[in-house]
């Protein structure tokens, strides 16, 4: 038996269609991906930089998401592992097909994950790797995490200035991307500055005894230690410094910049210099309406990676409002990796702008951040703003 529609039904159902088609149009969600340790070792980092996302996210989707169309963010856990992330690239890039990615939480991950992206011709952003030579894989890599080599001599060249130091004690870990970058960064900084070092001790992740060289440290006649730590290892090095005696100054890299130290040492986390774009002191207008919007949502205190984040995603959502989406998904990454070098945004960490990176013959490559460092020292539990 064969069904007949009549001119009516005909015609409801073309506009059925019609407006099915333009709905989902209207409605269509900008896919984008993210691969952040919501576990592991860096998973106090993951938990702050998800926060940061989310809040954004909340706030463009509240004002009408991008040309109409509201982001979807799809959120992975890496958990600390190069292995794990790459595997989360390439579901997010092939499988779920989103737009762009941000991600993934270390520089460890990113070196091996990034290549995926860059192969795959789609937007990769890092907000929390800071290591050199990451957007030297490519030239849709990108990032709003300032270098430890952009940071870390102006945090010792403040804290210099405060502390008067005169030669220091070097302690890093020496098996992961992120605190050997920033060991090498410290020791350039300090052969600029001709501060000697009295000695150079070295840990590994998921060390938790660091008495053999902070008693070297103590024994060298140090005027501060120079440290290029994760927080995971870098707290209990403050805690067992101060037990031993040892209250010289702590001059960290971007892994020490979190308000978990605070958790994590507690009344032994005094006296840490720090440096990032971003302070939680900062009285801008776009910092004070994410600091409050961040803790009336959490209720607790941002920190930077929660910072960069939430700046990273309004930096994406300016460079996708420029491009006209064709849902054409090769066309669609390959015109936001062009629209996105352009975009320049003030928020949370300050005026921003990317400058183009090289590779190591001297190629264009990817692009990183171009940022003023804001130097922080910890007191009574809480972060003071430095010049």
């Amino acid at each position: 038996m064969k069904f007949r529609m009549t001119p009516r039904s005909q015609h409801l159902a073309a506009a059925l269609l019609v407006a099915g088609a333009f709905g989902s149009a209207m409605a269509a969600d900008i896919k984008i991906g993210a691969a952040e340790a919501l576990s592991g070792p860096a998973g106090q980092y993951g938990a702050s930089i998800r926060n940061g996302f989310e809040l954004a996210v909340e706030e463009i989707n509240a004002a009408g998401g991008v040309k109409g169309n509201k982001i979807a963010l799809q959120l992975e856990d890496e958990q600390t592992k190069k292995e794990q992330a790459i595997d989360v690239f390439k579901k997010l890039i092939f499988q779920d097909k989103v737009l762009m990615l941000f991600g993934p939480t270390l520089s460890n991950s990113a070196q091996a994950a990034d290549p995926i992206a860059q192969a795959a011709k789609t937007v990769v952003f890092g907000t929390s790797n800071t290591a050199d030579g990451i957007t030297s894989i490519g030239d849709y890599v990108f990032r709003n995490s300032v270098t430890e080599a952009d940071v870390l001599p102006e945090t010792l060249r403040v804290a210099v200035k405060h502390t008067g130091l005169k030669k220091v004690a070097i302690l890093y870990g020496n098996d992961d991307v992120f605190t050997k970058s920033g060991f090498d960064a410290f020791k350039k900084a300090l052969e600029d500055l001709k501060i000697p070092v009295t000695t150079t001790e070295t840990f590994a992740k998921g060390d938790v005894d660091f008495k053999a060289q902070l008693t070297k440290i103590k024994a060298s006649g140090a005027d501060a230690i120079v440290l290029s730590a994760l927080i995971a290892e870098g707290a209990p090095i403050m805690v067992q410094a101060r037990q031993l005696g040892i209250d010289l100054p702590v001059v960290g890299g971007n892994g020490m910049n979190s308000v978990k130290i605070f958790d994590l040492a507690k009344e032994k986390s005094d006296n840490l210099w720090v440096g990032s774009p971003w302070s939680l002191n900062n009285q801008t207008k776009e910092n004070q309406h994410f600091v409050v919007a961040y803790t009336q949502k959490y209720k607790s205190a941002p920190d930077q990676f929660a910072a960069q984040a939430y700046d990273a995603m309004n930096i994406a959502a300016q460079a996708i409002g420029k491009i006209k989406l064709t849902g054409k998904l090769e066309a669609d990454r390959t015109a936001l990796r062009d629209a996105l070098p352009a975009v320049t945004w003030t928020g949370a960490t300050g005026a921003f702008k990317f400058r183009q990176a090289k590779t190591k013959d001297g190629k264009p490559a990817g692009y990183d951040a171009q940022q003023a460092a804001i130097v922080s020292v910890t007191k009574a539990g809480k972060y003071s703003i430095e010049k």
